[in-house]
């Protein structure tokens, strides 16, 4: 598993985020036949300031390294997002950006 990279831009009021979890997503049917344990990312959560801003649940069909993007009001230049992910085996990434 890596990282997680963030970047969030204030404009006219709305902060636009882009991300990209550094994550393998085998699905059911790929672990099957490589022989291996499926895991994917199936919870994505950001905050700004102790709010969440954006809350999602995922599935197997995720593609590896998946990216999103969204946008979100009431956050400021300077305040830190985190993104944290869960996947199926329990572990959890954490990522912070500033929103510039």
């Amino acid at each position: 598993m890596g990282k997680t990279r963030i970047k969030a831009k204030l404009k006219k009021g709305v902060v636009t985020v882009k991300a990209m979890a550094k994550h393998a997503m085998m699905s059911y049917d790929e672990a099957k036949k490589k022989g291996k344990t499926a895991n994917f990312i199936t919870n994505i959560i950001a905050t700004v300031n102790g709010t969440t801003v954006y809350e999602v649940s995922t599935s197997q069909f995720l593609s590896k390294n998946p990216y999103m993007k969204f946008k979100f009001t009431g956050a400021n230049k300077g305040d830190k997002l985190k993104l944290t992910w869960t996947d199926l085996s329990g572990a959890t990434n954490t990522g912070t950006g500033k929103i510039k």
